[in-house]
């Protein structure tokens, strides 16, 4: 099974562009940091980010996604983020990398599971607050910047998804994943 990376900053329609790709036959592992967020503000912690167990709390998460078998058929599986935007998000906001973290990051970057090539989604020039995303704009493109920083530190090839509507998205991710058949 090949398996992709779709990544970038927040609000630039990741979600969006796999709903549309899972439609088309993809199989999609969804992010693991809303969820996290979710369960959190909905326990009453109104700063989830701030408890030291934030980020090992999403590593569990997408490590137990990443280990679900994947549906038989699927054209390839696409993963909504890894291990290493865990990483570019710890770094971020200033915490350290808890041991499950490192050993997560370390596999991905040994090469094998995930194609070394990242779909890279890049900002479409806003971002929609939610209850969830509690980051501006601003905050989100120097996210961004750590994030690309993190990946190519590890070695991954990032594939630029520019700008563009979710239809054109999809459609340049499936035509670049066909075209590597």
């Amino acid at each position: 099974m090949r398996r992709f990376i779709v990544t970038g900053a927040p609000g630039t329609g990741k979600t969006s562009i796999l709903r549309a790709l899972a439609a088309d036959g993809y199989a999609v592992v969804e992010e693991a940091a809303t969820d996290v967020m979710a369960v959190r503000l909905a326990h009453g912690d109104p700063e989830p980010w701030t408890d030291p167990r934030f980020i090992d709390r999403i590593t569990r998460l997408q490590r137990q996604r990443r280990e679900e078998p994947v549906r038989p058929g699927a054209a390839a599986q696409l993963h909504d983020r890894s291990a290493v935007c865990t990483l570019a998000l710890a770094r971020y906001l200033g915490h350290p990398v808890p041991p499950l973290l490192a050993a997560e990051a370390d596999m991905i970057r040994r090469g094998g599971y995930f194609d070394r090539r990242v779909f890279f989604v890049r900002p479409i020039g806003f971002l929609q607050p939610t209850e969830i995303r509690r980051i501006s704009y601003q905050e989100s493109l120097e996210f961004e910047r750590v994030h690309e920083a993190e990946y190519r530190r590890l070695g991954f090839d990032l594939v630029d998804m520019p700008a563009g509507t979710v239809a054109e998205r999809a459609a340049a991710i499936d035509a670049h994943i066909k075209c590597w058949a």
